[in-house]
């Protein structure tokens, strides 16, 4: 925690804490001494965790009486709190000013030397790998990531260190909110379509996002390298040999060696070197790191062994790029056979790519799909759509191997229970609340 308190005498209110972006605000405000409180709908693994470090007890459920006695206090909320939010409705009825969590985290970056990581795939465990060189290197960074960095170590950190890595978040465009030093991009794919209205929308905003860096770090790609300046840095792995289970590549002469698998997470290494030596560590500590780096929370997490021997593990892949990227990773394992575990996320994200969806999980011996976690949808706005509709694609991909269409965590439970033998290796993928059927797939 930082020595100074420079927020003391601020009160501050967190409406949706339980989130992984919001959940970090809520621990980089109480090290900076603000008196904070909040709420969210349904306890979550993060407002257990705020509790345990006190932080805050969060209200669970959201209510008018959430909302902290006095006229100073400070409302932020979630992208996901629509502005009919009781506790919201109670600060305006009050006069209090409502503002959307980009506010404060412009505020916090402003008060550290700032690594963005942006990018539509990548952007957790990239930062995660920042976190953990600049740590290595002696810096004592600050960090905001959408998830626990690994190593035991969660979502954010405050500290009296020069910089703070923070995972830029497109989806409700929060990374134009930032104070950037060093923007690393590591792709572009458009996904949050309630947001954008195209891909030359989305990439219009990391553009903006770019021109605001005084450095850029942007993976060696024509179509990524057009958004920035003359000067940014270009990066990709050199020499890359897939491992069992990891990976060995070149960058700038050193050999780097991963214990994380697949492509994808050389390339977010490199990304995280180029973006580390800018900021000022070094090689050797860099590489030490990484080659320590056991993966970001639910990002291939390993959980454990199911009753019948097969290896679990657990990914927060939601859109088709990600679960493919995944799948080959995990092909590097070597197993009997793969099988995919997929909740679909939000209803408009599957009736959009379903077909891609369906190609993805292809990659698969054997694919198993739940039906969507709606987060702010409702199913009734998207009649027809489920995730039988992804399941029918995979059929339709997998060339005769099998696709169950599972859409209860009990039905799932069981089925794969049965099937989940020594030799295989599992992967349960999604970003809503499927980590906890993974997590009952682990024998005791």
């Amino acid at each position: 925690m930082s020595a100074r308190q420079p927020w003391a005498g601020r009160r501050i209110h967190l409406v949706g804490v339980g989130g992984a972006g919001m959940s970090a605000y809520a621990r980089a405000a109480d090290a900076l001494g603000a008196e904070v409180s909040g709420s969210d709908a349904a306890e979550t693994e993060q407002t257990r965790a705020l509790a345990e470090e006190g932080v805050l007890v969060a209200a669970i459920g959201h209510d008018a009486a959430n909302l902290p006695a006095g006229g100073e206090v400070e409302l932020y909320y979630s992208s996901a709190v629509p502005e009919d939010n009781p506790e919201r409705a109670a600060a305006r009825e009050r006069g209090l000013a409502e503002h959307p969590r980009a506010d404060l985290l412009g505020e916090l970056s402003a008060l550290r030397r700032t690594i963005a990581v942006a990018g539509t795939h990548g952007k957790t465990t990239t930062s995660s790998m920042l976190v953990h060189i600049l740590r290595a290197a002696g810096m004592e960074p600050a960090w905001l990531v959408g998830a626990p960095v690994g190593g035991g170590l969660p979502n954010a950190s405050w500290s009296d260190g020069e910089w703070l890595v923070v995972e830029a978040d497109e989806s409700d465009r929060s990374m134009l909110s930032l104070d950037v030093e060093i923007a690393v991009l590591t792709n572009v794919e458009l996904d949050h379509h309630a947001t954008f209205s195209s891909l030359a929308a989305l990439r219009e905003d990391f553009r903006t996002l770019l021109a605001g860096a005084r450095e850029e770090v942007v993976w060696d790609r024509p179509e990524l390298l057009e958004l920035a300046g003359t000067t940014a840095v270009a990066y990709a792995p050199e020499e890359l040999e897939l491992t069992r289970g990891g990976s060995r590549f070149r960058w700038r002469g050193e050999l780097v060696t991963l214990g994380v698998p697949g492509a994808h997470n050389a390339l977010n290494a490199a990304g995280a070197l180029e973006a580390a030596r800018l900021a000022g560590a070094g090689p050797a500590p860099a590489i030490a790191a990484l080659a320590a780096f056991t993966g970001a929370g639910r990002r291939f997490q390993r959980l454990g062994r199911s009753a019948g021997g097969a290896e679990i593990y657990e990914d927060y892949a939601h859109h088709p790029t990600e679960v493919a990227a995944t799948l080959r990773g995990a092909r590097t394992l070597g197993h009997r056979r793969l099988i995919a575990v997929f909740q679909p996320h939000l209803f408009s994200r599957t009736a959009m790519l379903a077909a891609d969806f369906g190609r993805a999980l292809a990659e698969a011996d054997v694919v198993a799909v739940l039906d969507v976690y709606p987060a702010r949808e409702r199913a009734e706005d998207f009649p027809g759509v489920s995730g039988l509709t992804i399941a029918r694609a995979a059929a339709d991909a997998a060339g005769g191997r099998p696709v169950y269409w599972l859409p209860g965590f009990e039905q799932a439970e069981t089925v794969l229970e049965g099937m989940l033998g020594r030799g295989d290796v599992c992967v349960v993928m999604g970003a809503g609340d499927v980590d906890a059927l993974a997590r009952r797939l682990v024998a005791p």
